[in-house]
């Protein structure tokens, strides 16, 4: 993924980069001139060194050269004895002390004498002669007689005072003036000659000699120089520490170096014969690489060249030159790169460390105006992204010196106000869902984005236009007629804008006033010109048009934020239209169903509709409340209509219960009440009595005591129906000895003659079949407990104790029980065990038939609010024995207004309604019971909800006088809502 970095590090990259190239460049160049200056420098400095070597050779031999002059003028070339010769030392000790460079004189004799005066000052020179302490000057001698040849050092000091005397034959054997190559070159010249540079036999150090004949005799002269203090002077004029410069002839020998001492041997200890060392003798690698081609006397220039080794860098020269009477010598020099360089590379350095102070100071400034530039741009990237995060509370408050960042602010600001603009809009359209408010509020935000004064809304309905809302900027009503309007009839400019589709702008006629419906054209003074538009859904289709009325003429700009706007209202208003419908069809059908089922049976006619109005009651009530446990309960919009439809369906599960155990009036009543047939058979008993009766009179008994006998027979059988009769109906308790009555009864028996098994259908006949048929005729019990009587439960009419729902109603062993004596015994009532529970189970159906439909998020909480209602705050109701802190407030309230509404209702056939006091009576005893929440009765009671029911659904002579304080009050610790 390609990185991205912020501007202000772009920018200071930029500056990074750009000073760093001109100083680089800057550096470069400083650094180029630098070297070139250097190793101009360095050239002239060779040159400087050579000339400078050149003027002290010259000025170590000139004395030299006088003073071998003036000896050779001096009486000692006559002299030809020792004595002689020693009487000329004052002259020569002072031709000696005239130079410094001058180490001896001597003459050599043509008879082969030899005569040397030597100053010593070094003390390994001392040694090297064995001198003693003290000792300044030496005298050698040599002389040749008829005897023999005589050698002899003199040892003197300062004042020429002789401190010791050596003979030493061995030198006068070894050592001959006439063969040596300053005597033959100074006899074969007129004039003074000058030896290359070499090693002198004494003291091992390089020097030089002069030499001349003598003006007189054939005597020559010589004189010694010592060239120790050209090391001296090389090493003095080393450019750097690390420089290495030398003197050398054209064989690369080394006269002279600045460090030339690791070149020699320790005096005494030279090899024989004696020679100077070559330069790759001095121990130094770059000197090294020299060999003798390297020194060509022919080239006048300096031999310059650079050389690497080692990984070092070395600017060597050779510049040769010449003096009068000698070869020509070499001065060559090497310098390392690093230390030649080392002033370019401080250049080099403190040029860096500017740039770096420049770019340490710039930086910060350049980041500073970076910084300036880019927080306005990131500002507008924090924009751009409120913008996409739909975040518009702070206007664009960007004003950059930048141009182009100043015009994308105000760009971004008008985009961000129109975007704002569109979505609040939009969330105004979105979050209205009353179609009645929405209209107005629709309208009036296209006003204000519009920046008109007035505006109307058509809604269109059977190819009509049809005035929806009409208003002034204000809020104030348009005056305009609301009639319908023919799209093709609407005036020109709102029906060039239908026909075509696209919003119109255009100055208003009388045309336009007259057929949009507005009345008073006074009302819109000075409005002369209006933005027509139709509104369109998805489909292209007209579903109304809007005409908003200006003082001037509409840009472009927003006649299009227009338009764009009335695509989005088109759409939302054809949403909300549909929800709106889908909201009528589904209050039309839950009040179907509710009525379905209040006309399904009259024990329960308007119930459905009774308890909805209670149950609102009750929660405003509730939501009014400032102090006790409901004084934080409230109910927003949605709230209200999740009470609306739970309270309407809360009974929807009676469609699955059967009429006749809804409306069972009496025990043994069914589909038709069974009362018949036992009163068919007691008729069959008295028909049988009489019968018996008339046949004993015929056979002879006593009319009269037959006919007692019948008359008791027909009373007992009156009396047992009788019983029987009232058993049937259920208004009394039935005592043990009642039940035991109607066993005896039972244990009567009639003669059945006929196939009961016959005409009736499969599931009666299925359920007979459990027992074989008895042989006809047969005698029956007068009331029976058959088994076709006992209907089973099947598989789909179990409730196991795990189900989904929670519900804790376990059902009775049989679906119905049809028995005789089964019904007649119910304690209280006319339900069974089995019908009480098929009634009960209403709720359970209620609740799975609720829980089965997708109810939007909002009105999740219906199926438990709907089926909650005969649950009891102890935890003893049904189905799910909740207790008060398992269910919702509105679930509850529901509670108490089904029981009020069951107890006062005037429309149940097997009861009276009860009085508002008897009714508050028996509630009160729920509450204490912990049948009921207490505090929401006490707001009952309080709020006089009771009464505002009365009066709308209760009969007058319902209404009494009712002291609540007497049932106002807790029954049990109070509690939270």
């Amino acid at each position: 993924m390609k990185r991205r970095f912020p501007l202000q590090v772009h920018i200071s990259t930029l500056f990074l980069i750009l000073t760093l190239l001109v100083g680089g460049v800057i550096g470069g160049i400083g650094y180029k001139i630098s070297q070139d200056i250097l190793e101009s420098t360095a050239a002239e400095l060779s040159t400087r060194i050579q000339r400078e070597v050149l003027g002290n050779f010259t000025g170590l031999l000139a004395p030299a050269e006088v003073a071998t002059r003036l000896l050779g003028l001096d009486d000692i070339t006559q002299q030809r004895t020792f004595e002689g010769r020693l009487s000329q030392l004052d002259f020569m000790r002072e031709l000696l002390n005239s130079s410094s460079a001058l180490t001896s004189l001597y003459v050599g004799y043509e008879s082969g004498d030899f005569f040397l005066f030597r100053r010593v000052s070094e003390a390994a020179e001392l040694k090297y002669f064995a001198a003693p302490e003290g000792t300044a000057y030496i005298v050698q001698s040599i002389e040749h007689a008829e005897g023999g040849s005589t050698g002899r050092f003199i040892y003197l000091d300062a004042a020429l005072v002789t401190l010791r005397s050596d003979v030493r034959p061995e030198y006068a054997a070894k050592f001959d003036p006439r063969n040596r190559d300053w005597y033959t070159a100074a006899m074969r010249s007129k004039g003074q000659i000058k030896t290359p540079p070499y090693l002198f036999f004494t003291s091992g150090k390089p020097g030089t000699t002069i030499a001349s004949r003598a003006s007189k005799g054939g005597a020559v002269v010589g004189a010694d120089i010592g060239l120790d203090t050209l090391n001296q002077l090389l090493a003095a004029q080393k450019v750097t520490p690390g420089t290495h410069l030398v003197l050398s002839n054209a064989a690369g020998q080394v006269i002279a170096a600045d460090d030339f001492s690791n070149a020699l041997p320790p005096a005494g200890q030279a090899p024989e014969p004696l020679h100077l060392p070559n330069i790759r003798d001095l121990g130094v690698p770059v000197l090294a690489q020299f060999t003798a081609a390297s020194f060509k006397s022919d080239e006048q220039a300096a031999q310059n060249a650079v050389l690497t080794l080692d990984g070092e860098r070395w600017h060597t020269s050779i510049r040769s030159f010449k003096l009068e009477g000698t070869n020509p010598l070499f001065l060559v020099a090497a310098i390392p790169d690093q230390e030649l360089m080392a002033p370019a590379h401080k250049l080099m350095r403190h040029l860096v460390v500017a740039m770096l102070l420049v770019i340490a100071l710039a930086i910060p400034a350049t980041l500073a105006l970076a910084r300036r530039i880019s927080r306005e741009l990131q500002q507008l990237v924090g924009e751009a992204e409120s913008i996409r995060r739909f975040e518009f509370s702070h206007p664009i408050a960007v004003d950059s010196m930048v141009l182009e960042v100043n015009e994308l602010a105000v760009t971004m600001g008008v985009m961000k106000r129109t975007i704002r603009r569109f979505l609040d809009i939009s969330m105004a359209v979105a979050s209205e869902n009353n179609f009645s408010r929405l209209l107005p509020s629709l309208l009036r935000e296209t006003i204000s984005a519009g920046e008109a004064e007035a505006g109307i809304l058509y809604l269109a309905e059977n190819d009509m236009l049809v005035q929806a809302a009409a208003m002034k900027a204000d809020g104030g009503p348009l005056m305009a007629e609301s009639t319908g309007l023919d799209p093709a009839l609407a005036g020109p400019l709102l029906s060039a804008a239908i026909a075509s589709g696209r919003a119109q702008t255009g100055r208003l006629g009388e045309a336009d006033l007259k057929a949009l419906g507005v009345v008073d054209s006074n009302c819109l003074p000075g409005k002369s010109h209006a933005i027509a538009v139709p509104l369109l859904n998805r489909q292209h289709n007209l579903v109304g048009a809007m005409v908003l009325f200006r003082l001037s003429e509409t840009d472009q700009a927003r006649l299009r934020f227009i338009e764009a706007l009335s695509g989005s209202s088109a759409v939302s208003i054809e949403s909300k239209e549909l929800i709106h419908a889908q909201k009528v069809l589904f209050e039309s059908f839950i009040q179907m169903i509710a009525g379905a089922i209040d006309a399904k049976s009259p024990y329960t006619g308007g119930h459905c509709a009774r308890v909805p109005e209670l149950t609102k009651m009750l929660a405003k009530a509730a939501c009014a409340e400032s102090s006790g446990p409901y004084k934080d309960f409230q109910l927003d919009e949605e709230g209200w209509e999740s009470v609306h439809v739970a309270a309407w369906l809360h009974d929807c599960g009676k469609v699955t219960t059967p009429e006749y155990v809804v409306d069972k009036a009496t025990k043994l009543e069914s589909l038709y009440d069974r009362i018949h047939e036992v009163r068919m058979r007691f008729e069959v008993l008295k028909r049988d009595a009489e019968i018996a009766c008339l046949q004993a009179i015929a056979a002879g008994e006593q009319a009269a005591s037959a006919r007692d006998r019948l008359a008791e027979q027909l009373a007992a059988l009156d009396a047992d129906f009788a019983f029987v009769a009232t058993c049937n109906e259920g208004g009394e308790f039935m005592a043990a000895e009642k039940i035991e009555r109607l066993k005896a009864i039972a244990g009567r028996t009639w003669r059945r003659t006929l196939d009961d098994r016959i005409g009736i259908s499969h599931e009666e006949k299925a359920r007979k079949e459990r027992i074989p048929a008895p042989a006809l005729p047969v005698d029956e019990p007068l009331l029976a407990d058959k088994p076709e009587h006992r209907f089973e439960r099947g598989v789909r009419d179990q409730m196991p104790d795990d189900n989904r729902w929670g519900f804790r109603m376990p059902p009775p062993e049989l679906l119905y029980n049809r028995g005789e004596l089964h019904n007649l015994g119910v304690a209280r009532g006319t339900l069974s065990d089995e019908e009480r529970y098929k009634i009960n189970e209403h709720i359970i159906q209620t609740i799975i038939m609720l829980t089965q439909l997708p109810f939007p998020k909002h009105l999740r909480q219906v199926p438990e609010i709907a089926g909650g209602h005969h649950e009891k705050m102890d935890g003893t109701g049904y189905p799910k024995r909740l207790r008060r802190e398992e269910m919702s407030p509105v679930a509850r309230m529901m509670a108490i207004s089904d029981i009020f509404e069951a107890l006062t209702a005037i429309d149940r056939p097997y009861k009276k309604g009860k009085k508002l006091s008897e009714a508050i009576q028996i509630m009160a005893t729920m509450k204490k019971a912990q049948h009921i929440d207490a505090e929401l009765f006490d707001i009952f009671l309080r709020a006089g909800v009771y009464r505002e029911y009365a009066e709308r659904f209760m009969r007058p002579e319902q209404i009494d006088e009712i002291d609540i304080e007497a049932f106002v009050g807790p029954a049990a610790a109070p509690t939270a809502a």
